[in-house]
């Protein structure tokens, strides 16, 4: 399990209509135990693509990134990491139109 220390919000144009709805990716700087198989000495970033239609919220992609290189991290969040993540998303979409 990952804790999200920091993160970063920005929507994204997609002029070829591939996800539907409006679209953000969220950058999200991650603090995970020394003991687990994701953890990186320089850190790891989530991204997260989160589409938006209707007022439903999902997560249309993710990729753990290496901090310091961005080299893709082959790993897959658990469900309980894939549920809190999409939680904090929808939070802060919530906020940022509120």
């Amino acid at each position: 399990m990952f804790e999200i220390t920091e993160f970063s919000i920005e929507q994204l144009k997609d002029p070829y209509g591939i996800i539907a709805g409006e679209r953000y990716e969220f950058m999200l700087d991650l603090q995970i135990d020394e003991e687990d198989e994701l953890y990186e000495e320089s850190g790891v970033v989530l991204r997260v693509i989160a589409a938006v239609q209707d007022g439903i919220i999902t997560i249309a992609k993710y990729e753990f990134l290496n901090a310091s290189t961005n080299q893709y991290i082959a790993l897959d969040m658990e469900e309980e990491e894939l549920a809190m993540v999409e939680a904090f998303c929808r939070e802060q979409l919530s906020e940022k139109e509120a």
